[in-house]
């Protein structure tokens, strides 16, 4: 059976959030991260970073510095036996004319694309309101963690009646759990 894909926000989901974050030395998973994403792809999940990374467009760093801050975190999940399939960013600042600042679509679409992935009961987890609405915009379920800056959009999130949680990890079990539970539950 194909596993959902699950695409994944990177600072404040994955990594503890750093305001405009352009120096791989800064970079710190989140605790239970790696675990989470490691129960995820042993069930065979597609693991996909979605990533608005506005500092490139702003001028506070270039896209080859978030490539670097990207290969460090590639490092450091490998070093816990997760691997990522594949790394989209937005470079675009607010207000840019573009199609893939989340909530947009086009960082899925192309991830849908180029690695051939299905959104068919997909997820999308994140520190912020516009990674639920992404996870909508593609018909799936949002998820909100309320690392990085969840908090901020908690209350939100609650009187939608969208899943929140602490961290990464509980986030990815739910996923385990609600997907277990619908192959058990009588037709």
């Amino acid at each position: 059976m194909t596993r959902p894909t699950v695409f994944l926000d990177r600072d404040g989901t994955i990594i503890v959030e750093r305001h405009y974050l352009s120096d791989p030395a800064l970079v710190e998973l989140e605790v239970g991260a790696a675990q989470g994403l490691k129960l995820l792809q042993d069930l065979g999940h597609p693991l996909v970073v979605v990533s608005n990374q506005s500092g490139i467009g702003r001028g506070k760093f270039t896209l080859d510095d978030a490539h670097t801050v990207n290969a460090r975190v590639a490092e450091l999940l490998a070093e816990q036996g997760v691997t990522i399939a594949g790394w989209y960013m937005c470079p675009h600042a607010p207000g840019t004319d573009c199609r893939c600042r989340k909530p947009l679509i086009g960082m899925p679409e192309q991830a849908r694309a180029e690695l051939g992935l299905s959104w068919d009961g997909c997820y999308v987890i994140g520190d912020k309101r516009i990674d639920v609405e992404l996870g909508q915009a593609i018909g799936g379920t949002g998820l909100l963690v309320t690392t990085g800056h969840g908090l901020e959009d908690q209350a939100w999130a609650l009187g939608q009646q969208i899943p929140v949680f602490d961290g990464l990890l509980s986030a990815c079990q739910y996923i385990v759990d609600t997907i277990d539970r619908a192959q058990v539950s009588p037709r």
